[in-house]
């Protein structure tokens, strides 16, 4: 699987939680929380991909009540950084926070989670027992990276545990930059492209993720609802926008000479364009949110 920084994802989270913040509001998220915790003394959630926490620091609050989760990465140094990136949120948000054994405990007056982080590959074929001991099944910028083989074990093992499935922030192909260039479009169909490159678990369905998973889990029995989550970067809002645009730029280009390197004078004229107007520029990147319940 490829690797992602701490930085990169330090510094698109601002992003990603204005992005969520409209979508949460489409999904009764307290009312889920209730229907799976049922009897039980706590909800329990499995993060697949965690990062640094990222998605438990947009949900938690959102769920409520008791919850234990399950954090999995493949990178063993974005699970050591979960600590220090955990401490300034939870004094921000008003929890304690105790560490220890590997496990992080966060509590407040309303909310309290147990946290176990564990270094897991998710390349590698899923784990049944482990997915069959959560109630909800999460992930965040994940699906676009996948296959459809491994959706497809995916969503078999979520059905048997009957378990429900929240997947934030998949890309759904669409990108809006302003003002416009001649070659905006011509970066954006390499970098589709090579978005659908073999990211360790198969071809990535890239902008295409989220309908296809919709559509499996539907034939599965599932209720599926959709939320739109689109990153809205502005120049004009500061440095911190600034760097992401700058991020984005670079990245794009990046990606686009590499899915086809004969266009790289064309691709670096237009890296030079648009780091040049990054103050004044705007991007809107599509996203969709799903989430999906069992009747």
């Amino acid at each position: 699987m490829n690797a992602f920084s701490a930085g990169w994802l330090a510094l698109r989270e601002p992003f990603d939680r204005e992005a969520r913040a409209g979508a949460c509001a489409s999904f009764d998220l307290e009312g889920l929380a209730a229907r799976l915790r049922g009897e039980a003394s706590a909800l329990t959630v499995l993060d697949l991909a965690c990062g640094t926490g990222a998605n438990l620091r947009a949900l938690a609050p959102r769920l409520g009540g008791v919850q234990r989760w399950t954090l999995v990465d493949h990178d063993p140094r974005l699970l050591a950084a979960m600590p220090a990136v955990f401490t300034p949120w939870a004094r921000a948000t008003g929890l304690s926070m105790n560490t220890g054994g590997g496990r992080l405990c966060l509590e407040g007056s309303a909310l309290k989670v147990e946290v176990e982080m564990l270094h897991c590959d998710l390349a590698q074929p899923l784990d049944a027992a482990l997915l069959g001991r959560h109630r909800l099944i999460t992930a965040s910028a994940l699906l676009d990276l996948v296959s459809v083989r491994w959706i497809d074990a995916l969503a078999v093992c979520a059905r048997k545990a009957e378990a429900a499935l929240l997947f934030a922030l998949s890309v759904d192909g669409s990108a809006l930059w302003q003002p416009s260039l001649r070659d905006d479009d011509g970066v954006g169909r390499l970098f589709a492209a090579h978005q659908r490159r073999d990211k360790g678990f198969g071809p990535a369905l890239g902008g295409d993720a989220v309908q296809w998973t919709a559509a499996r889990l539907s034939s599965l029995g599932y209720e599926v609802t959709q939320a739109a989550s689109d990153w809205r970067i502005d120049g004009r809002d500061g440095a911190h926008s600034m760097a992401m645009l700058r991020a984005m730029v670079e990245g794009a280009a990046a990606a686009a000479i590499e899915q086809d390197p004969s266009a790289a004078p064309w691709i670096r004229d237009w890296t030079a364009q648009r780091l040049d107007r990054v103050e004044r520029t705007t991007l809107r990147v599509g996203h969709r949110d799903l989430l999906a319940t069992l009747p």
